[in-house]
């Protein structure tokens, strides 16, 4: 893990922690969610801060310098399950990611229909 990575990881935490926070939770989930996945390698559950564009049941996820990143790679080709948290509510969905010609990288989340 390279110092981009690990204070990323930090970061992430300290966040993550203020995201469970009742008043601060309220403030943070309007903008952001937590989207927790299974890693395609190691079988671990992570759980990662991210701020989404939303339409409908449409978020997409904007990875910035994704070249110093690795979570969006558990969502190349077919993607994958992913659990996405907003103000407590946990919603099931499908990610899949994809890097255009110019080298930006997004994941997308299509949240399964609620019931």
């Amino acid at each position: 893990m390279n110092t981009f990575q690990k204070v990323s990881a930090a970061m992430n935490k300290v966040v993550g922690a203020a995201m469970k926070v009742p008043m601060l939770e309220k403030l943070l989930g309007r903008s952001m969610v937590v989207i927790t996945y299974t890693g395609r390698r190691s079988g671990k559950t992570f759980s990662l801060p991210v701020t989404p564009r939303q339409k409908g049941d449409e978020l997409v996820v904007g990875v910035a310098m994704p070249d110093k990143k690795n979570w969006w790679r558990n969502f190349l080709g077919d993607g994958d399950r992913v659990t996405v948290t907003r103000a407590g509510t946990d919603r099931p969905g499908h990610a899949v990611s994809t890097r255009n010609d110019a080298g930006q990288v997004s994941v997308k989340v299509t949240l399964d229909p609620t019931s």
